[in-house]
């Protein structure tokens, strides 16, 4: 916990993603990831400098599937962190059956930020915490290269102009294994995702790539630091007139 915490607390500092009087909504999706985020921004807040509130967001996709007493466990865990948890229940899933789209990961993931969104400004927070961690920053930095032809991630933070909230990822500087151990670890409630498309998309094939990388060049500490410093790169942009 300790190491993590730290990690987390040089993502907080290195881009300034929390502020005094923040309110902020952490996307709860019941996931590992978004369980230890919540966990550790608890930890964090009863020390931090700044001055912030939390409040758990899941928002319920419509699978038929979801266990109920997982999300509970989920509620109870929030209680004890002095959390608000807040369960938004939603059509999205159904829609994207009925529009039968070739790639339905990417409406997903655009629906439910949207419906993250909406609650986080309802209940005014100015800001959005979101899971991702080392390995999903590379993970989007080879589908861009591979599949866009571009040279790009996502951003620790970023603000959005139609909600007027920046999304802030404080996780960034730690890696996947290392959550996992902390779910264990500490035995945090994980709700099951009941999605047929779960383990069998191109975000998947890339991590397997990354871990067959790893284990044939033992890279991925070299790949990370090309991204977390991108002050060492020397591409050619460097020389084009501007």
């Amino acid at each position: 916990m300790q190491k993590l915490l730290s990690l987390t607390r040089k993502a907080l500092s290195d881009y300034n993603m929390i502020e005094d009087g923040d309110k902020i909504a952490v996307g709860l999706s019941g996931g590992k990831d978004s369980i230890a985020l919540l966990a550790l921004l608890a930890a964090y807040k009863k020390f931090a400098p700044e001055k912030f509130d939390l409040v758990a967001i899941n928002i319920d996709l419509g699978f038929k599937d979801t266990d109920k007493d997982q999300v509970e466990a989920v509620r109870k865990y929030c209680q004890s962190l002095d959390v608000e948890f807040i369960s938004e229940s939603t059509q999205i899933y159904e829609v994207i059956l009925e529009r039968q789209e070739k790639s339905p990961c990417s409406l997903c993931s655009k629906m439910r930020r949207g419906a993250l969104n909406g609650v986080a400004k309802e209940r005014g927070c100015n800001k959005l915490a979101l899971g991702h961690h080392a390995d999903d920053v590379l993970e989007t930095f080879f589908l861009s290269l591979i599949y866009e032809g571009r040279i790009s991630t996502f951003m620790p933070t970023s603000h959005m102009d139609r909600s007027n909230i920046t999304l802030i990822r404080p996780l960034i500087y730690i890696e996947e294994k290392y959550l996992s151990g902390l779910a264990r670890r500490y035995e945090l409630p994980i709700i099951h995702n009941p999605c047929p498309q779960d383990k069998h998309t191109k975000r998947e094939e890339i991590k397997n790539l990354i871990a067959s990388l790893e284990e044939n060049f033992g890279c991925k500490q070299h790949l990370l630091t090309a991204i977390f410093h991108p002050e060492r790169n020397n591409l050619w942009d460097k020389l084009i007139k501007k």
